[in-house]
């Protein structure tokens, strides 16, 4: 069992070492890509954003109107029901919002960004740029994280805006819940910080979900069998990550 436990932990630090190798790659390789191939990384960010509105849009209306639902089910029995815009917004804007967008990126965005580069690899086409000289982490994977870290922040907003509207729908349309005082409220108790608090979560989220995505599919086996136990990487590893760093960065902020 000490063995077992000591070569997963081996194991650990070598693909966590490697990761943050691989980042620093992209990172020192990132201005040259969005100086030189600026149009690579503009077709990402649709890729990876425009393409996952409609899955972002209607679930952050449903999480919104079962965010209302909750608040106003608790509320009620301290006939409070007028501060129901408060625990949806600071919810949705501090925790809620962040946390699903990212969660959804992963299994939209996030897997889609793995199988493609790593068909590519299982394919050769990798292999056949290096060969011709062309580095395929400028060329393939740098776009493609800086997509998806751009992504991120403005799917988070339309997530947030959208479940705002869903929670407002099912207080102020359904219960009754006076819409001055649903909207006032809100406004009077979240501060900037809360915003502040809510775009950290949705930037470092970016970061995390496209580096995941990247690293798994450039690592990946050249098989289908390994293309596909990357994918699954991908979403249980982001998945992971960001219920961590949402962890850290709610603490920080308190």
């Amino acid at each position: 069992m000490l063995r077992d436990i000591w070569t997963t932990l081996m194991g650990f630090l070598h693909a966590f070492g490697g990761m943050c190798l691989f980042f620093a790659r992209l990172v020192r390789y990132t201005p040259q890509v969005v100086f030189k191939r600026f149009s690579l990384v503009v077709y990402q960010v649709y890729n990876a954003g425009a393409l996952s509105l409609v899955v972002i849009m209607i679930s952050g209306l449903f999480v919104g109107g079962v965010l209302g639902l909750l608040a106003y089910s608790s509320l009620e029995r301290f006939n409070a029901e007028d501060t129901t815009g408060i625990f949806a917004g600071l919810g949705l804007v501090k925790g809620i919002g962040p946390v699903f967008t990212a969660l959804l990126f992963a299994g939209r965005a996030g897997t889609a960004l793995t199988s493609e580069i790593g068909l590519m690899k299982a394919t050769d086409q990798l292999s056949a740029m290096e060969m011709m000289a062309v580095d395929p982490l400028r060329y393939v994977v740098v776009p493609r994280f800086l997509g998806g870290v751009v992504a991120m922040p403005l799917l988070t907003a339309i997530f947030t805006s959208i479940g705002l509207l869903g929670s407002h729908l099912v207080a102020v349309e359904q219960f009754g819940v006076d819409v001055g005082s649903y909207w006032q409220q809100m406004q009077n108790i979240m501060d900037i910080d809360d915003v502040y608090e809510g775009i950290t979560k949705s930037v470092v989220f970016g970061v995390v979900a496209s580096l995941v995505a990247v690293w798994e599919g450039y690592n990946s086996a050249p098989t289908a069998e390994g293309v596909g136990r990357a994918t699954t990487r991908t979403v249980v590893v982001t998945s992971i990550a960001v219920l961590f760093f949402n962890y850290m960065i709610t603490a920080i902020y308190i």
